[in-house]
């Protein structure tokens, strides 16, 4: 959630770390701030509650002089999104910024509140300055002290620290929130991600869970919670620094919709076989014929694909799939059998309840297969297999291209346990394959429909509540164009079963309340018409995505359709997501919301 930054070299640091704050504002957060190390060898702050822009005011009004800095965009927990709350901390001779829980905080607090300490702030991070400092206080070494308090810590922690006195120095460390160590020319850097990093630094390392790590400028030294000296993989970083611009776009989002025919094209030129057009995914480490269930886990929209994914699998597979959202079934412990699959689903590898299923799935014996954006992360380190995405940088909160190259990758899973498992002939196989290779030009097609798009946004625009309908396997993307709604427009929305309807929500539907129906003539069609039909004799006033011959069919019954392109039904989720979101957008331009950035949301959810 929270965004860290880190600079020791021989810029100015402030300008720097500001602009990498920038750069993770798509986390989420509610206040900012920035130390440096002064030319006396002080440490100095400017924090500011609200956008980077107060901040900005801040430092413009009192710039902050130094080559050696921290930098934070914080995300409440603990206390009030207020200025004094704001990172970075300082306690007597070290700041420090911190991302994720200090679950131990109030025991740490006691005990330094017993010798004489007093405490600023409502936060938990505090208690880290404060610890560090008291073991300065006992003759450590910035090194030495940093250790020791690190040992101490319970809960989930990614901490980067400055010290009074010692410029040219930055300690670093994680447990269970990402941190990445940037490396430049004669300079080193700290970051939440590469996105941070990526136009300072030509390198960088990520950090695993335990490490903690010593920069000067030009080195760095890593250590795992031993106090051993180890050695992590070096990436290279070059291939981002231009990707994460808007590119003429009003906003991150916006451009990241206009990617969803690159993000599928380029996940299914990774796992098709382009000679055979036969899906190719890497070699399993186990055998598909033998797994006896899937178990299915994710947070948020990555839920939503692994629905999808669910029906994919047992109609297409014929194998038994569980699914359950991961803040429930990490702690549900459900029993697991003999040679089953885990199969989970994250953009960013880093998500704290799905990696914490991760962890109790293996130890139940299970395989782990991880759908991932970010290959080199947690998730990625400790999964036995990683199907990867080829979507590039999401910024935007709301994930929009990351879910269907997702379901791209879900899809091409499903056909491969097919084939294994000999549930679908050569000729399907090659059918199904043809009509995901067709989709990147088939979603390319969609924005020729934002105009139609938009006047059914100035319908839902209007509304307080909305409901959302789809069947089958695109109830799935209902739930997806309802948590969109909800996100950025701060309209509240519901989806359903659209055969649900009769078992309760009708009651609430009226004039005022718009009907989405997500319904491709393809599936369930005339389910859905009866729905809608009941819907409008009600007063709903129905709102379709369909395809030419549905529309036919509701002409009569829907106030407005959006007419899409004619796709096998096998692909139809992928593709009717992409309006779903685009709906979302355009209403919240005319809410005149925060698109990127809505209120008390963040992208990279690193803490329970």
């Amino acid at each position: 959630m929270c965004g860290i930054c880190g600079i020791v070299g021989h810029q100015p640091a402030s300008p720097i770390a500001f602009e990498a704050l920038r750069r993770l504002e798509y986390r989420g957060y509610d206040s900012a701030g920035i130390a440096t190390l002064t030319a006396s060898g002080d440490i100095e702050r400017r924090r500011a509650a609200g956008k980077l822009d107060n901040l900005e005011h801040v430092l413009k009004e009192h710039p902050l002089p130094g080559t050696t800095g921290i930098g934070h965009t914080r995300w409440a927990t603990h206390g009030a999104p207020t200025e004094n709350n704001a990172h970075p901390h300082e306690a007597g001779r070290v700041a420090i910024v911190h991302n994720g829980i200090i679950e131990n905080f109030a025991e740490l607090k006691k005990e330094l509140e017993a010798k004489g300490r007093v405490f600023r702030t409502e936060t938990d991070s505090e208690t880290v300055a404060h610890l560090v400092d008291d073991y300065l206080g006992q003759g450590l070494e910035p090194r030495d002290a940093a250790f020791a308090a690190i040992k101490r810590l319970e809960g989930a922690y990614a901490i980067a620290m400055i010290f009074k006195d010692h410029e040219g120095l930055l300690i670093g460390a994680r447990h269970g929130a990402p941190l990445a160590v940037g490396y430049g020319n004669g300079e080193m850097f700290l970051g939440s991600d590469s996105i941070a990093l990526a136009p300072m630094a030509r390198k960088m390392t990520y950090l695993e869970d335990g490490d903690w790590c010593e920069l000067t400028p030009g080195h760095v030294t890593i250590f795992d919670m031993t106090g051993a000296e180890v050695s992590r993989p070096v990436q290279d970083l070059t291939f981002m620094a231009g990707q994460v611009g808007k590119d003429g776009y009003r906003h991150y989002m916006e451009k990241e919709l206009h990617e969803h025919p690159v993000a599928i094209g380029q996940t299914l030129k990774r796992i098709t076989d382009p000679a055979s057009k036969r899906i190719a995914l890497p070699e399993m480490p186990f055998d598909p014929a033998q797994v006896p269930r899937i178990t299915i886990t994710a947070c948020g929209s990555a839920y939503y694909a692994g629905m999808v994914g669910r029906y994919w699998l047992e109609s297409l597979a014929r194998i038994p799939v569980e699914i359950d959202v991961a803040s429930e079934m990490r702690y549900r412990e459900p029993p697991q059998p003999d040679k089953g699959v885990a199969l989970l689903i994250s953009q960013s590898g880093e998500t704290a309840d799905t990696l914490g299923v991760l962890r109790s799935l293996k130890k139940a014996g299970q395989s782990i297969v991880s759908v991932l954006n970010v290959e080199h992360s947690t998730m990625g380190r400790e999964s036995d297999l990683v199907l990867g995405m080829d979507a590039g940088p999401e910024i935007s909160v709301a994930s929009t291209k990351a879910f269907t190259a997702q379901l791209s990758v879900l899809a091409a899973l499903a056909i491969d346990f097919a084939r294994a498992r000999g549930t679908m002939d050569q000729a399907r196989e090659e059918r199904l394959t043809a009509s995901l290779l067709d989709l990147p030009s088939r979603a390319a097609e969609v924005f020729t429909r934002t105009k139609d798009i938009q006047a059914m946004a100035a319908v839902v625009a209007q509304a307080r509540d909305v409901l959302y309908l789809g069947r089958g396997i695109c109830t799935p993307i209902a739930f997806e164009g309802a948590l969109k709604l909800k996100e950025i427009s701060y309209i509240h929305a519901e989806a359903y079963a659209a055969g649900e309807l009769k078992h309760g929500p009708i009651s609430l539907i009226d004039q005022t309340v718009p009907v989405v129906a997500i319904a491709p003539s393809t599936i369930l069609f005339d389910k859905t018409l009866s729905n809608l039909q009941e819907a409008k004799a009600r007063g709903g006033r129905i709102l379709a995505f369909t395809d030419a011959e549905g529309a036919k069919r509701l002409k009569d019954v829907a106030e407005q359709v959006v007419i899409m392109p004619d796709v096998d039904a096998f692909v139809a989720p992928i593709l009717y997501a992409i309006p779903v979101q685009m709906l979302a957008y355009e209403v919240a331009l005319l809410k005149g919301t925060d698109v990127d950035q809505p209120r008390n949301l963040a992208k990279s959810v690193t803490v329970e």
